[in-house]
Order: structure tokens, then C-alpha cells, then sequence
């Protein structure tokens, strides 16, 4: 399989007053083309980290990331904008939907930016919002939100679908129709989804699970028995 993004050598130590502390230790990853991707570890493992380095959010203190070959180390803001709005879609433990916009609106403002959009109703079609295209999100549950955040993210068909505990403001029912709508889209469109949590029955769903321990990689798994979002239980 093609590598989608890759990182080498990947190191982030933030400064906190006198200590130095170091989110990432030498981690080497690949995000390949079409795979879902489970990476788990406790609070503080380093996962939101690594994440944000993937998807141009956030730069490595050393080490590189390339994107289908294309170095992005050495990029400029201006050029990992252009990478975050025309390769990345982002899902978030919280929604920020914009609260005056419906869900048609709230997913039409990345298809503005987009070179080959979803329709806006298509995206919400996708994960079962086609019924609630005009309604605000004040009218909408935590759950409905949440895949109004999806459909925003997917509706400029990017190549990698980053979601950092998208379960994580969701009772256990809700959480299992996010996930799967998560795979549904990874399914039908070939979507490369990297999901973060640290709930361990999800890994199941996964094509590889990577876990994350102080920084680093502890192990990389294959999933034996593999688990639809339907059946998974916490």
C-alpha cells in the first residue's frame, strides 16, 4: 500500500516554565492509502500530538512528515494552510459547528474552499443527516452534531480523515453511530482515517491499531477478529 503521510523520527518538547517536557520520542509512522487506523493510549500518551503533526496543525521539534512524497517539514504557514484545506479533514471531540449557521450551511463553508466538493446535502446524506439539512444545531442532538462535524470534514474529499476522540462528549449508543458513520466513509469514499482514542474495545474496528506509550510507539497490531461499529461494546 501507498504511504498517504509518513513520519520519521518524530520529536515535540514544549517548554513549561523551567522543565522541558517531551510529548513525542523518536516516533516513526506510516498512514496508508485506504486504511482506518486506530491509535490508543492513555491521556498524555502523546496522541493528540502526533496527530496535529500529520495534519499540518502543529510542527515537530525534529524529525520530518511528508505527504505523498512532498516534504512538509520545511513548510511554510502558508503552505500547510493550503495542505490542511485541500488534503486533511479534521473531526474533533467537540463539535464547532458555527451555532447561527444550519447544517447545510455549516458544511457548505468548507466546500467554498474545495476543489471538488461534496454537495453539502450529499455530505450530510452520507452520514444520515439528509432530513435535517436546515436545522441549526441548537436542534440537534450531541450525536447529530457531531456528524454534521463529519460531513463537514469529508465534504472536500480529502485523502486523510484525522478524528481526535470523536466519541469522547457521546453516551456509548451515540458514540457507536459516529463510528459508524467513520467507517462507512472510509469504506465507500477509500478514505485514509486515523481515529485517536483511548478506549481499547474500539481498536477492534480497525485495519491496524497503533498504541502509543510516553511518547513513543509501544506496539503496532493487526486485528485478528475484525469488528463492523455495530458491534463493538465499552
Amino acid at each position: 500500500m501507498a504511504s498517504v503521510v509518513s513520519g520519521r523520527g518524530l520529536t515535540k518538547h514544549y517548554r513549561m516554565g523551567e522543565v522541558d517536557v517531551a510529548a513525542l520520542r523518536g516516533v516513526d509512522i506510516d498512514l496508508f492509502e485506504g486504511e482506518l487506523v486506530v491509535l490508543l493510549g492513555a491521556s498524555g500518551s502523546g496522541k493528540s500530538t502526533l496527530l496535529n503533526i500529520l495534519g499540518g496543525l502543529d510542527v515537530c521539534t525534529s524529525g520530518h512528515v511528508e505527504y505523498r512524497g512532498q516534504d512538509l517539514t520545511a513548510a511554510d504557514p502558508d503552505d500547510l494552510t493550503w495542505y490542511r484545506r485541500r488534503h486533511v479533514g479534521f473531526v474533533f471531540q467537540f463539535y464547532n459547528l458555527i451555532p447561527s449557521l444550519t447544517a447545510r450551511e455549516n458544511v457548505a463553508l468548507v466546500t467554498e474552499i474545495a476543489d471538488d466538493p461534496l454537495d453539502p446535502a450529499e455530505a450530510l446524506e452520507l452520514v444520515g443527516l439528509g432530513d435535517r439539512l436546515d436545522h441549526f444545531p441548537a436542534q440537534l442532538s450531541g450525536g447529530e452534531q457531531q456528524r454534521v462535524a463529519v460531513a463537514r470534514a469529508v465534504a472536500k474529499r480529502p485523502d486523510l480523515l484525522l478524528c481526535d476522540e470523536p466519541t469522547g462528549a457521546l453516551d456509548f449508543q451515540t458514540g457507536v453511530r459516529v463510528l459508524a458513520v467513520l467507517e462507512r466513509i472510509n469504506r465507500e469514499l477509500g478514505t485514509t482515517t486515523c481515529v485517536i482514542t483511548h478506549n481499547v474495545p474500539i481498536a477492534a474496528m480497525a485495519t491496524r491499531v497503533i498504541t502509543l506509550a510516553d511518547g513513543a510507539i509501544a506496539r503496532i497490531d493487526v486485528p485478528t477478529v475484525h469488528k463492523a461499529a455495530a458491534e463493538l461494546r465499552w
